[in-house]
């Protein structure tokens, strides 16, 4: 029998704060794509729980998008098109979708190993 991986909440909401700071400007990355760099790939929905923690912090949070690109943690910017307005300015572009292009703009973490990066 498999047994449930228990996710320290504090732990893993301080791993994903270090990759979100090391975001670079113009670049995005996934919710998953955090989880799987703090260990826990099946963790993309704790991502935004994290996320949304932060959002009266000095973290670029607006750089995490969802797997396709698109804005879903809009919502808890206060103002619905804030989002997509910072990420417009720093250069990063959109498809017809209204989704990141993440073939140009996606930046992959590092994998975080006992709060270092590997």
């Amino acid at each position: 029998m498999l047994k449930k991986k228990k996710i320290n909440k504090e732990d893993f909401f301080d791993k994903v704060y270090k990759i979100v700071a090391k975001i670079p400007r113009g670049k995005v990355t996934t919710y998953g794509a955090i989880a799987e760099a703090c260990g826990i790939k099946s963790a993309a929905r704790t991502v935004g729980w994290a996320l949304n923690s932060a959002k009266n912090s000095n973290l670029p949070c607006h750089r995490v998008v969802n797997r396709f690109g698109a804005l879903t943690g809009r919502i808890h910017f206060g103002d619905p098109f804030l989002m997509e307005e910072l990420l417009r300015a720093e250069g990063i572009e959109f498809n017809e979708n209204n989704c990141v292009n993440l073939k140009k703009h996606f930046w992959q973490p590092k994998k975080l190993i006992s709060n270092k990066f590997e």
